[in-house]
């Protein structure tokens, strides 16, 4: 078994239960108050500071690690075949590992930046934590086009090839898509192309595992 594949397949196992506990820690154990003043946010932020570090250390430090991995394997494994459309993937999925690991570093930072700021000013620190957000949302949160572009190119790239099983790479094809449409920001299309990767990743990864390539 070639070790770089296997790395690969473990790395989107991996980042398919980044994404599982993302969903989980977001939706059943943060609760933020939205309608509550600035100070009473800033408390909240205050008390959970180490947690929310923590979440963004995984959710996007190591996620982006693991993406360079993967993003590695599936370049190796394409390139035989399809050299161009696997370069051209390649640095779409490159620039995906850029932009999110520098959003996990932004907002842990940020958030410390805010907080201190909120001791003297909490109206001021506000809106510097908001500008905040909004940076990391448009680099690696909330818009998705990089990753959404990465997906498409690779999948097209396996179909060219005859790489992968046909039916994941049309899964890839439509990940690939509403991670491109992203760029309109409305929820339920970010919520779409992260519950899609779940499943596109761990697919991958099973694949990868079971099917390396030496």
């Amino acid at each position: 078994m070639n070790q770089l594949q296997k790395a690969g397949g473990i790395a989107a196992l991996m980042e398919a239960s980044i994404y599982v506990s993302a969903f989980i820690f977001f939706g059943a154990f943060w609760a933020y108050p939205i309608d509550a003043n600035p100070a009473q946010q800033f408390a909240f932020l205050a008390e959970n500071q180490v947690a929310l570090s923590i979440v963004n250390l995984i959710m996007y430090v190591l996620f982006g690690v693991l993406l360079a991995i993967l993003v590695m394997a599936m370049h190796h494994r394409l390139t035989i075949n399809t050299p161009l459309l696997s370069q051209i993937s390649s640095v779409f999925g490159i620039i995906w590992v850029g932009l999110v690991i520098a959003s996990g570093m932004i907002a842990n930072i940020g958030l410390a930046t805010a907080l201190d700021l909120a001791t003297k000013d909490p109206e001021q620190a506000m809106t510097v934590w908001r500008a905040i957000y909004a940076v990391v949302e448009g680099l690696g949160g909330g818009n998705e086009v990089v990753g959404g572009l990465w997906v498409l190119l690779l999948s097209v790239a396996a179909l060219k090839g005859n790489e992968l099983p046909k039916i994941l790479n049309y899964f890839g094809l439509f990940v690939g898509i509403v991670g491109i449409f992203t760029i309109y920001p409305a929820d339920v299309l970010t919520e779409i192309f992260g519950l899609s990767q779940i499943i596109w990743f761990s697919w991958l990864g099973i694949v990868l595992l079971s099917r390396s390539k030496s």
